[in-house]
């Protein structure tokens, strides 16, 4: 504006006068005079005034809009000592129509604020502070020690006159020390920050924050050694990792991110308690209202510790593999001993005479054995006395003394023709809808008490295709099933790592330990486990079927027509679950929180229902559900836990709904149990009920027909109706884990209650099979009260989680959590084997003479 009224006074005519041109250099030096004068005057309006100032020491002063003042300081930097510097400034009036600006400038940065510092929280309240306390950056020196200056600029636009106060000083304790506690005071508009220089031979540490106020929120910042450090609430997370505290927050911090070999710990107290699950505070009615913050302050200590070293690292990896091992060694050993007995076996047989009828081969094998005479065949049930598996020969288990020698003496020619008849090719829906053959089912499966032999009449060929089926549809589940989630939680793995954001994962941040982008490599190496006894139990059934196999090659007619029916498709899948339950754990535990939980659990489900169709196939292996309704149901339990941890906190109508499925479920899945599948869901069903209502409770009252199967559905569905009712009353906020609940407890149910049944008909459990019973339901009584520690917890905001981090309790590896891992697939493991052994005592019964229930 000057120059141009500068240029238009140079130009001014009288009346009809011709407009002269003005040299350049005479208009130049017209327009700087000019220029001059009118700074001149704007001096004599804003009065500048510079101070020399000094640390730990109080200036009071006024500020308005005509005068600006600056206090000029200097001090001593030295490149062995960190010193922070502190500004300090209290304004003493209230309500300012304008604010005052305060302006530091430094070397190699400019830290400017404001009086009443305004801080926004949630919907965009406002917060003014009217008491600021800022730390200086202080960047590192390259000489041994220069003198620096920084200036503190303070303005303001208002006319009235503004008191404050001023302070600064120096902070002689700003470097942290090796597992020393300092204790400090910090507030939304007072942040605090400290240096901590890494020591020689130590390239990982945990920085401990601990406070004994849950509120107000907090938040724990890492940050480089720059300018400028981000040090409030709206910019905390602008760089380095940061995470959310009440009382406890932790990060792990490894030498190599940052190059200067040091970091500032930061710590900022928010302007609200919202993010760490605190309450939400009235809305105010109008946005630009201010909004009295109260007393913020928090007491806070930080402590910074050593992580552990390389070679607590390769102990623990050692111990891992040790555990899990020592069970494949346990087991090569009982297969030698095992190939040893059968060897003995072998040698006694062929000391018996040809034409030795079967009772005194009997009495030969108990004289060779252990020296005692049977007195009298086996009885139903029952193994020999040295627990070996007879040979066809020997085989003695009937009614009567003339059904063990007509059984005996069976041609193995006519053994062998049905045989290879059990192996043409024949398909089960063929043999399924022929009336004869439905009419058969009828009369058979309805008889009062059912025998094994009366539901294993398919041929064994198209049975064994049919459960093989479970093991290639889960492989096959499994493969696109893992792709995709290993392929979320790298993704997840590195927005933590590019954002810095603590809070995206729930780990047990005072014992996780990092290996390259992993944050908690201990919580995925202790997954090993799974894979580790999965792929043993595979091995373990694929030795059984391959000596199965053999027994009915050379018709082994304890193969043929003794025990329970030998199908090994579901071995083969539970095996495949546990080795998959390992490996989406491990996916889960990269980055737990709320909306990967399912990986950990989808697996889970599916090894208790397949568990419980192994328990109903040992006794009903042609009724037993195929491979693609199993899964069917397996993949609609998923999908409700997926709409449970989405929708279920707090909805209503997806709890009645889930609710009503459930029991509705459970009754359908009840009639089918009972009725043995000898009864049709169409129009008619109401009409057969009232029927049946009628003829049994009201015209006659007579009691149920299958006593042992009512009592068992009558307790499976009390519990079910109970666990519903308890979810629509209590409505959990962890789903997925009260739907694992829920498998779980109607697999404990039929559990006992196949073991009951199974004593109560007369049969026994063996010794190998009794002692794993034993140790596994140890084991997982132990396993369960490591998980009931709660290490952490995705139900509460992350703040919340970390107030139950603990530290390491074995080998300085491994948490509570880690060993439910390794109990845990101890304990699935012992579980398989009970299901793959509790019934070898039936192994030289006939299938005529065992109970199915």
């Amino acid at each position: 504006m000057v120059l141009r009224s500068c240029w238009k006074s140079r130009h001014k005519t009288s009346r009809g006068a011709a407009v002269r041109p003005v040299l350049p250099a005479a208009l130049l030096w017209f327009c700087v005079t000019r220029l001059a004068c009118a700074g001149g005057a704007l001096a004599e309006t804003n009065i500048v005034v510079q101070k020399e100032a000094e640390f730990d020491v109080t200036y009071n002063d006024t500020a308005t809009s005509e005068n600006q003042t600056i206090y000029a300081f200097n001090h001593t930097v030295s490149r062995n000592k960190s010193e922070g510097v502190r500004v300090s400034v209290d304004v003493l009036s209230r309500g300012l129509e304008s604010p005052i600006l305060f302006v530091v400038r430094q070397k190699q940065a400019v830290l400017s604020f404001q009086i009443p510092l305004i801080l926004r929280g949630l919907y965009q309240r406002k917060y003014p502070y009217n008491h600021v306390g800022r730390t200086l950056c202080q960047p590192p020196t390259l000489v041994a020690s220069e003198t620096q200056y920084f200036f503190v600029d303070v303005s303001t636009l208002s006319s009235q006159g503004t008191n404050y106060q001023l302070r600064v000083s120096r902070v002689e304790s700003f470097t942290l020390h090796t597992d020393k506690k300092f204790s400090f005071t910090a507030s939304p508009s007072q942040p605090q920050y400290f240096k901590y220089v890494f020591p020689d031979g130590v390239d990982t540490v945990i920085v401990k924050v601990n406070s004994d106020m849950t509120f107000p929120c907090s938040v724990m910042s890492i940050q480089d050694i720059q300018c400028p450090v981000y040090d409030l609430d709206n910019n905390v997370a602008f760089i380095g990792m940061y995470q959310t505290m009440t009382k406890k927050g932790a990060i792990t911090v490894q030498r190599k991110d940052f190059p200067s070999n040091s970091f500032y710990v930061v710590v900022v107290v928010k302007t609200e308690d919202e993010a760490c699950g605190g309450p939400l505070r009235f809305y105010p009615l109008r946005p630009d209202v201010l909004i009295d913050a109260g007393n913020r302050s928090k007491d806070i200590d930080v402590i910074v510790t050593p992580a552990i070293k390389l070679e607590v690292y390769v102990m623990g990896m050692l111990f891992c593999l040790g555990i899990f091992l020592s069970f494949y060694l346990l087991t090569f050993l009982m297969a030698c001993l095992e190939n040893k007995r059968l060897c003995r076996m072998k040698r006694r047989e062929c000391l018996i005479p040809a034409d030795v009828s079967p009772a005194e081969t009997a009495s030969l094998l108990g004289k060779n054995g252990d020296g005692k005479i049977p007195a009298s065949p086996y009885e139903y049930g029952s193994l020999a006395d040295n627990g070996s598996t007879l040979s066809s020969e020997a085989v003695t288990d009937s009614a009567t003394s003339t059904d063990i020698y007509g059984y005996a003496e069976r041609s193995l020619d006519s053994v062998g023709r049905s045989r290879l008849e059990s192996l043409s090719s024949v398909e089960e829906d063929d043999y399924d809808t022929l009336d004869d053959i439905d009419s058969d089912k009828n009369i058979v499966r309805t008889k009062k008490f059912l025998y094994v032999a009366d539901l294993s009449r398919k041929d064994k060929r198209i049975l064994s295709k049919k459960y093989q089926i479970y093991f290639w549809n889960i492989a096959t589940i499994a493969v696109f099933y893992a792709l995709p989630v290993v392929q979320l939680v790298i993704t997840y793995q590195t927005v933590v790592n590019v954002t810095g954001n603590q809070d995206i994962c729930y780990y047990n941040f005072l014992c996780a330990h990092p290996m390259g982008a992993l944050s908690a490599f201990n919580n995925i190496l202790s997954n090993l486990g799974y894979v580790l006894l999965g792929l043993l139990f595979l091995l373990i059934v694929l030795k059984r079927d391959v000596i199965h196999q053999r027994a009915l090659l050379r018709n082994d007619l304890n193969a043929l027509e003794c025990g329970i029916p030998k199908h090994f498709g579901l071995y083969y899948a539970m095996g495949t679950a546990l080795m998959m339950e390992g490996l989406l754990s491990a996916c889960y535990h990269v980055c737990p929180n709320y909306t990967n939980f399912q990986f950990d659990t989808s697996f889970m489900y599916m090894i208790a229902g397949l568990c419980m169709l192994k328990l109903y196939q040992k006794r009903h292996p042609d009724i037993n559900a195929s491979a693609y309704t199993a899964y069917a149901c397996l993949a609609g339990v998923i999908f409700f836990s997926v709409l449970g941890v989405v929708f279920g906190k707090g909805n209503n109508v997806f709890w009645i709904v889930f609710s009503v499925i459930h029991i509705l479920a459970t009754m359908l899945l009840s009639t089918q149990l009972y009725y043995m599948g000898r009864w049709r869901l169409d129009s008619g069903i109401l009409r057969r009920i009232v029927n049946v209502i009628y003829t049994d409770c009201i015209r006659q009252c007579s009691g149920p027909m299958y006593i042992d199967r009512m009592v068992l559905l009558v307790m499976g569905n009390i519990v079910n109706w109970s666990l519903a009712a308890y979810g629509l009353i209590e409505r959990p906020n962890d789903f997925a884990s009260y739907l694992l609940a829920i498998a779980i407890c109607n697999l404990l149910l039929y559990f006992a209650f196949y073991i009951i049944m199974k004593l109560r008909s007369g049969e026994r459990i063996q010794c190998l099979p009794l002692v794993i019973i034993l140790f596994t339901a140890v084991v997982w009584g132990l396993a369960l009260y490591f998980f009931f520690q709660g290490l952490s917890t995705w139900q509460k905001t992350p703040a919340e989680s970390r107030e139950h981090n603990r530290d390491c309790i074995l080998l300085q590896f491994f948490d509570d959590h880690d060993i439910w891992h390794f109990l845990s697939s101890i304990a699935m493991f012992g579980s398989f084997l009970v299901l793959l052994t509790m019934d070898d005592d039936l192994d030289t019964v006939q299938r005529d003479k065992i109970f199915a229930f």
